[in-house]
């Protein structure tokens, strides 16, 4: 019997790299590995369905299931999570010295619906009192002029919003002091050592293991979805593709913490990992729904509140119900 050939687009991870070298392949499936920018694989697959299964931006994932016929279904897989309190910035003039000093002033975003920034929108609003519509935003390309979101937002007139000019970026004007701060996965390229631009945590590491102790939450950016109508013909890759991710995952997590020789060029790797274990769990970096339920639910809520969902979504709407007995190997 032939084996089913599915393309997989994807960053480069890890947690994922067994996949795309072959030492861990899914049961009846011969997967094609395809090695992209993330902003690259969500255009493609959120415009264009290029590939059957992809990497996915969770926003722009929850997003798409308000549409007639939802074209994707997801995988409890998630290829990026990352705490997001160093993802802002500040001009060293704004006035802005606490999180709070963001209320009244124009913040750039590049797209309103990026998961790193329903994030950072959410815990400002929850841990340090910064409304969402307390904040005047700006949207537009961080580094190159013309950025627009992937998909359409209707945020109605509660919240102020408007697109930088034609020829602007968000990270010259942070620099200028045009715009007063800015909301980001990417570190703006005006954030230089002695320069006008500085992070609005001085210590984001501390504030981000704070914000771990209080909430429990370590925020999920990507998922992985199948295509619906792979999923539809073959549901049995639900289950098997999510085996394979999390296999792959824990031969990464045992690679990482071999010592003899430092897998990645950071000084206090093991150390590192061994606080982040003492810290968050053996399992810090979990797949699947059960465990996950608080950090989905505050995600899903973040979303909905911020337009970008009609209603808001129960994690278990979201992914495949056969992933539910994948973990159970």
């Amino acid at each position: 019997m032939s084996r089913l050939r599915l393309t997989f687009a994807c960053g480069d991870y890890d947690r994922t790299r067994a996949l795309e070298d072959g030492t861990v392949r899914p049961d009846g499936i011969d997967l094609t590995y395809l090695r992209l920018p993330v902003e690259e694989t969500f255009f493609r697959m959120m415009r264009f369905r290029e590939f059957e299964v992809a990497e996915m931006s969770m926003s722009s994932y929850v997003k798409s299931l308000d549409l007639h016929d939802p074209p994707f279904v997801a995988l409890p897989v998630y290829t990026s999570r990352q705490f997001r309190h160093t993802g802002i910035f500040v001009n060293a003039e704004s006035g802005i010295e606490k999180p709070g000093d963001l209320r009244g002033k124009v913040v750039g975003t590049p797209e309103w619906q990026l998961t790193a920034n329903v994030w950072i929108r959410g815990l400002l609003a929850d841990q340090y009192g910064v409304p969402v519509d307390s904040v005047e935003y700006r949207t537009g390309g961080q580094e190159t002029p013309g950025r627009i979101e992937k998909a359409a937002v209707d945020l109605g007139e509660r919240i102020r919003i408007s697109p930088i000019g034609p020829a602007q970026t968000l990270a010259r004007m942070l620099a200028d002091g045009e715009i007063d701060a800015f909301q980001g996965p990417r570190v703006p390229s005006s954030f230089v050592p002695g320069g006008n631009v500085r992070r609005l945590f001085a210590d984001p590491v501390a504030a981000e293991k704070q914000y771990f102790a209080e909430t429990g939450i370590f925020p999920i950016m990507h998922v992985v979805v199948v295509r619906r109508d792979v999923y539809e013909s073959h549901p049995w890759v639900a289950q098997t593709l999510t085996k394979a991710f999390y296999l792959a995952k824990q031969k990464a997590a045992a690679e990482l913490y071999d010592a003899s020789a430092l897998r990645f060029m950071l000084p206090w790797l093991i150390p590192g990992l061994e606080e982040a274990r003492a810290l968050m769990g053996e399992d810090y970096w979990s797949y699947g729904l059960p465990g996950n339920e608080h950090v989905l639910s505050t995600f899903l809520r973040y979303h909905h509140q911020q337009g970008l969902s009609r209603r808001q979504y129960e994690p278990a709407e979201l992914f495949a119900p056969e992933t539910a007995e994948a973990f159970v190997i």
